[in-house]
């Protein structure tokens, strides 16, 4: 027997939520998936997976260990190719080939690794394959790169996110703590996404004080109009920003909550399989 269209379990999901108090339920998508499917030889990491981030919101991505939310994420970001199912990006179907196309459509990542180069500074590390040339003779035919403008440029964009620990954007970044080198990764991705920023994990490993930094960080970025995907274990941090969480269970989305609409003990229990998705009965 052939497995039920993947729309209609989005159309049962989005109904089983209508009740549910999501003030971004009118915003349009920005970035979208139905029907995800990603294979690793036998294993199915990715199982028929939708997905839907909306305008001007954090999007929490919660999964328990093994669920595909990785996965899922890298299809979305480029890193990995899906097998089947669509990616829509401003209601636009797209295919990404890597992570530079991804990046190149308006969509930034910043990995929980963070991808920064220790050795260089703040400014360098801002403008990471993006450098910017000197104007005139001394760029275009002695390829002199204009420090100056981008350590001028680098500055405001840290200052546009609150970031005021951090001065000097010729400070070698192996000399900041981890929380100002989250906030140099995350200043990176507001400052070069158009569409999308993606952050996995980011604040892990980070003391209570730096974590909230950086969560306030990231709400700064979803205030000034960029939709952020937030992949993380840390429940608490997920209700304290998130306006909706995607529980990914078994390689798919089983369900949309909101921190209105279920309590963090409820959330982690359909994460696990506890309690069924809102909208289906227990087996």
């Amino acid at each position: 027997m052939s497995r039920p269209a993947i729309p209609d379990s989005q159309e049962r999901d989005e109904a089983a939520h209508r009740h549910v108090d999501d003030p971004t339920a009118s915003r349009p998508e920005v970035l979208g998936a139905t029907g995800l499917i990603k294979r690793y030889g036998r294993v199915t990491a990715v199982d028929g997976a939708d997905f839907s981030l909306r305008e001007g919101e954090i999007l929490a991505v919660i999964g328990d260990n093994g669920a595909g939310k990785s996965t899922l994420i890298k299809c979305l970001s480029g890193a990995v190719t899906p097998d089947g199912g669509e990616i829509r990006l401003h209601g636009e179907r797209v295919s990404f080939a890597d992570p530079l196309q991804a990046r190149g459509a308006g969509i930034e990542t910043v990995h929980q690794s963070l991808a920064v180069s220790p050795s260089l500074d703040i400014a360098s590390n801002l403008f990471l394959g993006r450098e910017r040339r000197k104007k005139g003779v001394l760029g275009s035919v002695f390829r002199q790169l204009d420090h100056r403008g981008m350590r001028r440029e680098a500055a405001k964009h840290l200052d546009d996110l609150g970031v005021l620990t951090v001065q000097n954007m010729g400070q070698a970044v192996e000399t900041l703590s981890g929380g100002q080198r989250q906030a140099v990764a995350v200043a990176r991705a507001a400052a070069f996404g158009s569409s999308v920023v993606i952050m996995d994990e980011p604040t892990a490993a980070l003391g209570v004080k730096e974590s909230n930094r950086v969560l306030t960080l990231i709400e700064d970025v979803r205030d000034k109009g960029m939709p952020v995907v937030l992949i993380s274990h840390n429940m608490p941090h997920v209700f304290q920003v998130a306006d909706r969480i995607h529980i990914h269970r078994l390689g798919r989305r089983a369900c949309v909550v909101t921190p209105q609409s279920h309590s963090m003990q409820d959330t982690v229990a359909i994460m696990t399989g506890a309690l069924p998705p809102p909208g289906h009965d227990a087996a």
